[in-house]
This record gives structure tokens, sequence and C-alpha cells, in this order.
């Protein structure tokens, strides 16, 4: 018999808000630190019957388990949905206020109102709900856990198609970060129109 790994507090965290907070989304991002790409965002909305095994914090779970769970979440959310700013936006705006309007993008995209946002992180977007941000979200709510992995997969596979249009760059190996070898990449072939010209691009 398989060993199945439920994080239970996880859950029992969004159960006791839905009490006076019906609908409740968490939202998480990805790819705020990279120098290349669009900012993520996902908000998701589970209910009080909904258990997904292994669902935790994005970064501790492996590649394969990220993209297992990102199929269950979306099968069984009650509302789902991702959404991005653009590398113009993260120029114009600065990184944290991108992050906010994709973040704010994806609240808007559900479909459904929620009662309550749950927003990762020490800041929230203005949105058209009550909302609260939670410190390290992604290892407290089952539903931020769930915004989280829908918001690196996808971030994940963008970057996947940006390594081949930009091979040059290994954004397959890096996903944009601010490695040694994207600096390396960033000296050898110079600044692509995917990279964040308000980033520090050059150590």
């Amino acid at each position: 018999m398989s060993r199945i790994i439920l994080h239970k507090e996880l859950f029992e965290y969004d159960s006791n808000l839905r009490k006076d907070f019906p609908v409740v989304c968490g939202v998480d991002e990805a790819g705020r630190g990279p120098l290349a790409g669009d900012v993520y965002a996902a908000a998701v909305v589970l209910n009080d019957s909904i258990l997904i095994d292994y669902l935790n914090d994005s970064k501790k779970l492996s590649e394969s388990r990220r993209e297992k769970l990102y199929d269950e979440i979306i099968e069984k959310a009650d509302a789902y949905c991702i959404a991005t700013a653009s590398v113009a936006e993260i120029d114009s705006l600065n990184i944290l206020q991108a992050t906010m309007l994709a973040m704010k993008r994806a609240v808007a995209g559900l479909g459904v109102k929620p009662d309550l946002a749950l927003i990762d992180g020490n800041r929230t977007p203005q949105l058209d709900c009550e909302s609260r941000f939670v410190i390290k979200g992604d290892a407290n709510s089952a539903s931020i856990a769930a915004a989280s992995v829908l918001a690196k997969v996808s971030r994940d596979r963008y970057m996947k198609q940006l390594a081949v249009k930009y091979p040059q760059y290994g954004f397959d190996k890096h996903s944009g970060y601010p490695t040694k070898l994207h600096y390396e990449m960033i000296e050898q072939h110079g600044i692509s129109e995917v990279h964040r010209k308000s980033f520090k691009l050059k150590k």
C-alpha cells in the first residue's frame, strides 16, 4: 500500500476561516526574483470537502510532484485562475507593483467573488473583497499552497518555452534567476527582449 501524505493543518487553517468567510481564495506568485520573463500569480478556491494528498509549499515539492498536483488542483478546485504581468509592466511599474497587478488579475479572473482572499507574503493588492496577508502562507494555508503550485508550474513551463525561443540563455536550467550561468550568458549574448531592464543584469 502506498503511503498517503496529507498535511491536515493546511486544510484546517482554511476550514476555520470559512466559518466566517464561506468563499476563501488563496493567492501566490512565482517569478519575482528572476532577471527575465513575466511574473505569474494564481488564485485558488477550495472547499471543506476537498483534500489533496501531498499538497504543500511548492518549493518543498519535486518538479514531478508539482506537475501531478497541478492537474489535481485544477480538477478539484471550485475555481482557479492563473494570471501574469509582463516584462514591460515589471519595468514600468516595478516588480512589487507588477506582482500585485498579477495577483489582482488572478482574483478577478476566478469567476466567483471571494469573501476573503489570503495573500502569501506581507502585502496585499487592492481587491474588491476583504484580504489578508499570511507570512509563509504557502506553508500554512491549503488554498495558498494550491495557488503556489499553479503559479510555479505555469511559470516553469513558460520559461521552458522561452528556452526554445532563446536557447543561448539556458532558461531551462535557471528559469531566469540570477545564477552565475545566467550572468555569463548575458555577458556573452547581451540582453534579450524578455530580460527585465529595470533589474541589475550585469554583475
